[in-house]
């Protein structure tokens, strides 16, 4: 079935539609799936699976919600299927074990064969409760909930006194980090894994000379520098080809790091999306991980940067959205057909800012005081955390009666030229008054995806002659066929 076909079955207010749900869990030990629909249905012997029986017990809910953040941190999308149990019959379930199991939704036609069912979800179950005695209920989250584990656990191990303590991942360029001392007979310092350089390694803010393995992550004191404080600068993590970007370091990070069972693969990123956010952000950026810092965390430290955030899409694919308006792509167009009637509401106000404040290039060791023969503006620059960049519209400032100091934003840009940039597209998009418009939409608005830009038209609001806008929220409803979308104009 081809995209035009299945929009118009989405626009036929005469369509019958209906839900499959595949759902993973463990059932005394043993994986196993359940097929799961909200009306009879019964695959075909030509059909995957074949000769197969989805039991009708979705009544309710697979109203996914998704969200983009407005202020930058993670988030993670959230839903509930509600099934039939009535009679009791499904009370065995809620003994099995279905969190972190993947769970994946097609939308169709009970006449349909399965292959031209569309998918419609693809995320993991939370959990599985009851909401009242005739009910179930499996609690849904998007992929992103995979992330949610540390980075790295990798050890030193040995019998060093730092044993116990968890090597250092640096991603991209990281200004003065303290690596771990991994070997105290030989001095030697280091990392988890290759790096592509290590360099200004400094005793106490004063430059030593060093013998560099950049290959294994480790560097030797070649004398020693009777100083507890040893620093460095480094181009961090080159076991994937050093490219000190948000996409690339975000698609690392996912692919690459935390607990094996959880890491995605290719086929769970929105290649394209990655792609042209690389090409359209070339900023450098730096990721220092000390700690037990999750993927989740970490992707999104990266990607808020520049105003972005990492996302499932609805059918399982990590994408980097940026807030932007006007948004990149083309627009679809939102008026009264494709909303239901007296619907849009505005839903939330976004506070007019008059200044932004970057902090960029951060200093990941803080080193007040230092006695050692350096130059005193170096010594001012090691005991300061962050490099800032602030810009500000005094007509702005003066009209709203707001400060020309506002509170930083940490980022991972390295320049200022960056900072700078950065802080002028902030304020360029938060000096206006903003609002987003919440409406119930018709069914073919249900293939919206966040970031998703739009020129929404109303009689009221201002809206008469449509006004560009982006997608920051989705709740799609696959079983009554509607769709609640949030427009950030």
């Amino acid at each position: 079935m081809t995209d035009e076909q299945f929009m118009a079955w989405l626009k036929n207010p005469a369509a019958v539609r209906m839900v499959l749900i595949e759902a993973e869990v463990n059932v005394d030990g043993a994986e196993v799936t359940r097929y799961i629909a909200s009306r009879e249905y019964v695959t075909g012997p030509a059909d995957t699976p074949a000769n197969t029986v989805y039991l009708p017990l979705a009544k309710g809910g697979l109203a996914f919600t998704e969200q983009v953040s407005l202020t930058g941190e993670a988030s993670l999308s959230s839903g509930d299927i509600e099934l039939d149990n009535g009679d009791g019959a499904l009370d065995g379930w809620l003994g099995d074990v279905w969190r972190n199991r993947r769970i994946r939704a097609w939308c169709g036609d009970p006449s349909w064969p399965r292959a031209d069912f569309r998918l419609v979800f693809d995320g993991i179950v939370d959990d599985m409760g009851s909401a009242s005695r005739d009910t179930v209920n499996l609690v849904l989250r998007d992929k992103l909930q995979r992330l949610n584990t540390p980075i790295s656990e990798v050890k030193l191990g040995g019998t060093s006194t730092n044993k116990d303590a968890v090597l250092p991942v640096p991603f991209g360029e990281c200004h003065n980090v303290a690596p771990l001392l991994t070997d105290p007979v030989t001095l030697e310092y280091g990392f988890l894994g290759a790096v592509e350089s290590s360099f200004e390694v400094r005793s106490n803010g004063k430059p030593i000379a060093v013998a560099l393995n950049n290959q294994a992550g480790r560097f030797n004191l070649t004398t020693n520098p009777f100083s507890t404080t040893i620093t460095a600068s480094v181009q961090g993590d080159a076991g994937g080809g050093y490219a000190p970007r948000i996409a690339p370091l975000v698609r690392r990070i996912a692919t690459a790091y935390g607990k094996a069972a959880g890491r995605f693969t290719e086929a769970d990123l929105d290649v394209a999306n990655l792609a042209t956010f690389d090409a359209a952000h070339p900023q450098p950026v730096g990721l220092y991980v000390a700690d037990r810092t999750n993927q989740a965390v970490a992707i999104q430290q990266l990607a808020s940067s520049v105003g972005a955030q990492a996302i499932m899409s609805a059918t399982g694919h990590l994408r980097l959205v940026q807030i932007a308006l006007p948004a990149p792509g083309v627009p679809v167009k939102i008026g009264a057909n494709q909303m239901l009637a007296n619907s849009m509401r505005p839903a939330e106000r976004l506070p007019v800012v008059a200044a932004v404040k970057i902090a960029f290039d951060r200093n990941w060791t803080v080193q007040a005081a230092l006695t050692t023969s350096i130059p005193p503006a170096h010594a001012d620059l090691y005991a300061t955390e962050w490099l800032t960049e602030t810009v500000v519209d005094e007509a702005v400032q003066a009209r709203y009666r707001e400060t020309d100091d506002p509170v930083q934003i940490e980022t991972c840009l390295k320049t200022r030229a960056d900072a700078r940039a950065e802080a002028e597209r902030r304020l360029a998009l938060r000096s206006v008054p903003r609002t987003v418009y919440e409406f119930d939409g018709e069914p073919e608005l249900m293939v919206l995806e966040l970031g998703a830009p739009v020129v929404l038209r109303d009689e009221r609001w201002g809206l008469a002659a449509g006004a560009p806008g982006v997608v920051v929220m989705m709740q799609r409803n696959w079983i009554t066929g509607r769709a609640t979308v949030g427009v950030l104009v």
